[in-house]
């Protein structure tokens, strides 16, 4: 089992490209039931809590309402002198003094041409893995305080995103349509993943703010595409197939440092950026390390996986891949044992 502990040197990173690219022979491993910890149990308790672990963290009524609602919002989690570190070094990723090997830096392709690659161009870090400034986030004692309660002990951070919501503009809308996370993943159960989503700076209906449909994270995963919209849409901000807009929602108005915790089946989108300004916020998506990857072949998300095998091809120049390959390239330990993920 892999160690908690960030790998270093080329040598591991040779390691670790040459276990990427070497073929995965059968299938997906199961669940393993393990113990785990003296304090966390990592199976669901029979009776009142699904979603939940019993670790003492939360609160009976902060568990309810993760149970009713799919989503939980902790209050000034995270400090004001950790978002400003953050933010410098997004700042140095869009001035190109830091490199982001695996990293996909996505731009405002209406802008890009006359500004080059700037805080004003570029609306999103994705998988920012490898560096070590931004994947703090992701091993910071008050954000897996938290996770663990939906994880267990074991946790893997799956997948990480910096998010620098634009201006809206005609020719490029910044809008994500209401969606499930979980179209995006290969790896199961959904009742163990966990997103951490905090607000950079504050958030609200003005700029973009998150927008959730409390208590669909009941409901199971639904098909989902590009939207038929007027304007360019950002690659990969797929949206649900009908989406029946008369759903109750909730504007999720959160200030520096607040964080939500949200289930991969919650539907949830995030609205249009209608100041002059940015709008930023850091995010990891969590894992039981005893979860499992699937084999997406046949299934409503094998569209999900050709786009991606596409995207990958032409970046890095690589023979095509299974999603759940391509997952697990990004995947990093950050607390307990590494198991199956």
């Amino acid at each position: 089992m892999e160690q908690l502990g960030k790998k270093s040197g080329p040598a591991a990173r040779l390691d670790t490209i040459l276990r990427h690219l070497s073929p995965r022979l059968g299938t997906a491993p199961a669940l393993t039931s393990v113990p785990t910890s003296a304090h966390v149990t990592a199976a669901p308790q029979p009776g009142r809590f699904r979603y939940t672990l019993d670790n003492n963290v939360l609160t009976p009524e902060q568990r309810q309402f993760y149970e009713d609602n799919g989503y939980l919002l902790i209050k000034k989690l995270v400090s004001d002198e950790d978002i400003e570190r953050f933010r410098k070094e997004f700042i140095r990723i869009c001035k190109k003094e830091v490199s982001l090997p695996g990293a996909m830096i996505m731009k405002n392709t209406a802008l890009k041409s006359e500004n080059g690659q700037s805080e004003n161009v570029v609306n999103k870090v994705q998988d920012f893995q490898e560096d070590e400034e931004l994947f703090r986030y992701c091993t910071l004692p008050e954000i897996l305080k938290y996770v663990e309660c939906f994880t267990g002990p074991n946790i893997m951070a799956m997948h990480t995103m910096l998010i620098n919501k634009l201006p809206d503009s005609d020719q490029q809308t910044f809008l994500h349509p209401m969606h499930q996370d979980l179209h995006y993943f290969p790896f199961r159960p959904a009742d163990r993943i966990v997103c951490s989503w905090t607000a950079m700076e504050r958030a609200d209906e003005t700029n973009g703010c998150l927008i959730v449909q409390p208590g669909t994270h009941k409901e199971s995963l639904k098909p989902h595409a590009y939207p038929q919209w007027e304007g360019k849409t950002n690659k990969l901000f797929h949206g649900i197939i009908n989406y029946d807009e008369k759903g109750p929602k909730v504007h999720l108005v959160m200030e520096k440092g607040d964080t939500v915790f949200f289930h991969p089946l919650l539907i949830h989108g995030s609205g249009i950026n209608r100041t002059s300004g940015f709008r930023k916020s850091i995010s990891c998506h969590f894992a039981s390390s005893e979860g499992y990857y699937i084999d997406v072949k046949d299934t409503i998300q094998e569209d999900l996986e050709k786009e991606l095998q596409e995207m990958v091809q032409k970046k890095y120049s690589l023979p095509a891949m299974k999603l759940r390959d391509i997952w697990n390239f990004r995947a990093r330990l950050v607390r307990g044992e590494r198991i199956n993920l």
